[in-house]
């Protein structure tokens, strides 16, 4: 069983002046819950190399079984900062990827076309694809085999236009998840904000927020099974 996880290169909060990338407990939780179902796990990134992380994940607040494991592990901390760059990884070579969130995915994954590729080229192989938090707004321009947004007619989640709202960053984004999944026909639903919540449809799996990280690597784990 081998998976790729796909994470931003970008790092800049919009024009605030303060930094972003990719949210900890939604790369760490999904990373250690596959490993340690025996998969093996890739990571890439855009830029490869070591992809940003959000330092605000990083906070007393957001710290988790899995990030406390995380801060210790030098052996992923080492593979992290050595990410394959996302044009040398192949759809062939895995059986699902999956992609955490943080604000930065919106700026880059979001439209970058190699990114696109990927995953409707997984889609076409008939593997599962995953998204947590704000990685489902990566799927903006992804389209089905039949040209349609592959979202259209499914049953999707991700970040919330009140959890965006919540953390004051709804003038900042580019766009807003919830937004643009229901924009592309997406049959959007979602939790409490802050509750964990993830949906499956088909080979399309979304969760809403951090809290969601770990039950979308669970449903991944089901579906590849």
């Amino acid at each position: 069983m081998k998976v790729l996880i796909v994470l931003t290169s970008h790092d800049t909060l919009g024009n605030t002046g303060e930094k972003t990338g990719f949210w900890i407990e939604e790369f760490a939780a999904p990373y250690y819950a596959l490993a340690d179902a025996g998969a093996e796990v890739t990571i890439a990134s855009p830029k490869g190399g070591q992809p940003p992380i959000d330092p605000k994940s990083a906070l007393p607040d957001f710290q988790t079984p899995a990030t406390q494991r995380f801060n210790g592990d030098k052996a992923l901390q080492d593979k992290l900062a050595h990410t394959a760059k996302l044009n040398e990884v192949a759809a062939d070579d895995y059986d699902a990827v999956f992609y955490p969130g943080g604000h930065g995915p919106l700026w880059d994954l979001a439209s970058d076309p190699v990114s696109i590729a990927l995953i409707e080229t997984f889609y076409k192989q008939n593997k599962p694809v995953a998204f947590v938090c704000h990685a489902p707004g990566v799927l903006n321009k992804v389209k089905a085999p039949n040209g349609e947004p592959l979202v259209k007619g499914k049953e999707v989640t991700g970040f919330s236009n009140t959890e965006e709202e919540a953390v004051q960053l709804t003038k900042v984004v580019p766009f807003l998840v919830e937004d643009e999944l229901k924009k592309n026909g997406g049959i959007y639903s979602k939790e409490k904000d802050w509750h964990s919540y993830a949906i499956r449809d088909g080979l399309l799996i979304t969760g809403q927020n951090p809290a969601s990280s770990e039950e979308v690597a669970r449903i991944l784990l089901e579906t590849l099974a």
